[in-house]
């Protein structure tokens, strides 16, 4: 499994939008098999700053199969229009250093 980080800073005049956009987009992370998990977070320090977290089955899975899905591209133009506003989007593997307490 990898992780794909992506860093947004949104100015507050497009805050609801870019949540209503990755609301819909949800869909078709939900509908890709190459996608295990996913979550939008809001930082409550920095109000303008969200991450996007994807959990995908690997990362030729996420380049090379989601990226060729047909709802593709309708996710694409939903967050396109956010894309100016990333400051990192990257693939990330685990380390042996983790906990949950769920």
């Amino acid at each position: 499994m990898i992780v794909e980080y992506t860093r947004y800073r949104i100015k507050e005049d497009r805050r609801e939008a870019f949540v209503e956009a990755y609301e819909k987009a949800a869909d078709y992370l939900k509908k890709s098999p190459a996608c295990v998990a996913y979550e939008l977070t809001h930082c409550t320090e920095e109000p303008e700053r969200f991450i996007l977290r994807i959990e995908w089955k690997s990362t030729e899975d996420h380049l090379q199969g989601f990226r060729k899905e047909p709802g593709f591209k309708e996710f694409f133009q939903l967050v396109q229009p956010f894309f100016h506003d990333i400051e990192e989007m990257q693939h990330y593997e685990l380390t042996g250093v983790a906990h949950s307490a769920r």
